[in-house]
């Protein structure tokens, strides 16, 4: 019979420096065996939700958290009982550091590289320092350093103190933790409310912070609703005449994200309104070709393809303040970012290299990646990365706006709807199909002549496709 072990799988940064993730649900439970890269749960983080795939073969141990918990990177989230076939140290978890060489336990660290990690499909989470807190200092994709390097010098990450791991068997599965929020656990906390006697009454059962305070206002019986003189309008319960909710996943990186831009950047916002009835009889053609059957054609896949034209002309907005280092980064290739509405919040995810596809294949990956983000399944890969952005706001019935920049952009672009107008054609007034153009921009990159002329190609190529044959 083989010999096994315990190890440990922490929680990794699932996109570019995300510090914390939810639990939203364990595909798995304790007992089970599961297979490398097998989905064992799913987890919201600042930017998408995402399946996280098991870095080992093995029995599920111990679940570590409970769906609705906020866990911090660098925590440990699964333990599994595995083949201790090869003899191995637990220093190969991904996302941990074991007993062995370059461990402390009881005694001086030895200063050593640190071993050679196993890659998974998520990555290796943050190193954790000996406060227990993650640290940033290496990046957290597969492939990617565990130490920093100083030219052939690695520097060493000091690892946290372990101790080894027996193999114990099989416990059985803990009562399950009533659901809840972290704020909402530390006010039972505070109240001496035990939340197992609580009744939830939020989505799905959740304990909210009205459920203890009424629990602790009736000393430890449920309260009874009394009737209220103002009615609800919303999505409260009867009854409430408010409604909290928990700010958290993409809502707050959204947030944060739009205060960084609007504090960071000096915005300046230009329209231009523009006769699109041109553009729409070309889509119209486009759309009864043999090139374009099957493939989603909108205003908004002209309008990308024109914003990739221009921005050749005007390579200024597509470009990057970089504070750190005192230079304006300007890219040679684009990755277009769009925005969009998902249930979770807003998002922007971005299409790589999108310069270099034609308009099929361009339209192709709008239709996939407005599908991908609605379903929130976005990979935070592709949320992350981009130079330029498009908001569509004419979907909204919306004429024009000043968009906020996405943080490290120059522009973005916003689409207004698209409105049967009466305007001036061919020296009279004739019913044309018209939509409004707002370009935000980063003064400290982007000159005035500079967004405007840009803009102007925009609207140039919208109003007569056959423009573009003079730009590139």
């Amino acid at each position: 019979m083989s010999a096994t072990m315990i190890k440990e799988f922490r929680l990794p940064d699932l996109g570019e420096g995300l510090t914390e993730s939810e639990i939203l649900s364990w595909k798995v439970d304790v007992g089970d065996t599961v297979s490398l890269n097998q989905v064992i749960a799913e987890v919201e983080t600042a930017k998408a939700v995402v399946e996280l795939p098991s870095p080992f073969a093995g029995v599920i141990k111990e679940l570590h958290e409970q769906p609705g918990s906020v866990v911090e990177v660098g925590k440990p989230i699964v333990s599994f009982e595995v083949a201790d076939d090869a003899g191995a140290s637990p220093s190969a978890a991904p996302g941990t550091f074991a007993a062995g060489a370059g461990a402390r336990v009881g005694g001086a660290p030895n200063v050593v590289e640190v071993p050679k990690r196993e890659p998974n499909l998520v990555g290796y989470g943050a190193v954790v320092e000996a406060s227990g807190r993650p640290t940033r200092r290496a990046r957290n994709f597969a492939g990617a350093p565990a130490v920093e390097r100083a030219g052939t010098k690695a520097s060493v990450v000091e690892p946290v103190e372990t101790e080894p791991v027996q193999a114990r068997p099989v416990e059985a599965k803990p009562a399950e933790r009533p659901r809840s929020t972290p704020p909402v656990r530390k006010m039972a906390k505070d109240l001496g409310v035990d939340l197992a006697q609580v009744t939830g009454t939020g989505p799905g059962g959740l304990i909210t912070r009205e459920d203890v305070q009424d629990f602790a206002g009736h000393g430890g019986e449920p309260a009874t609703p009394t009737a209220v003189p103002v009615s609800m309008s919303g999505g409260g319960r009867p009854g409430e005449r408010e409604t909290r909710t928990a700010i958290k996943g993409v809502r707050k990186h959204t947030a944060a994200a739009m205060v960084r831009s609007a504090f960071t950047a000096p915005h300046a916002t230009e329209f231009l309104t523009v006769d699109v009835t041109p553009s729409l009889e070309l889509l119209a053609k486009l759309r009864n070709s043999r090139e374009f059957a099957g493939i989603k054609l909108t205003p908004l896949t002209l309008t990308a393809k024109a914003l990739l034209v221009a921005l050749r002309r005007n390579p200024a907005l597509n470009s990057r303040w970089d504070e750190e280092n005192q230079e304006i980064v300007t890219f040679n290739y684009v990755n277009l970012g769009i925005a969009a509405a998902t249930p979770r919040g807003l998002t922007v995810p971005n299409i790589k290299d999108a310069d270099a596809l034609p308009l099929p294949q361009l339209a192709q990956a709008l239709t996939g990646l407005a599908e991908t983000a609605r379903a929130g399944k976005t990979a935070p890969a592709d949320l992350s990365g981009g130079t330029i952005s498009i908001t569509n706001i004419g979907v909204f019935g919306i004429d024009a706006g000043t968009p906020i920049l996405n943080p490290g952009e120059a522009a973005i672009l916003g689409l207004g709807a698209v409105r049967t107008m009466p305007w001036e054609y061919k020296g009279e007034v004739a019913l044309r199909q018209v939509l409004t153009l707002s370009l935000s921009f980063d003064h400290r990159l982007v000159d005035g002549e500079q967004g405007s002329r840009f803009l102007a190609d925009v609207g140039a190529i919208l109003a007569e496709p056959g423009m573009v044959l003079t730009m590139i």
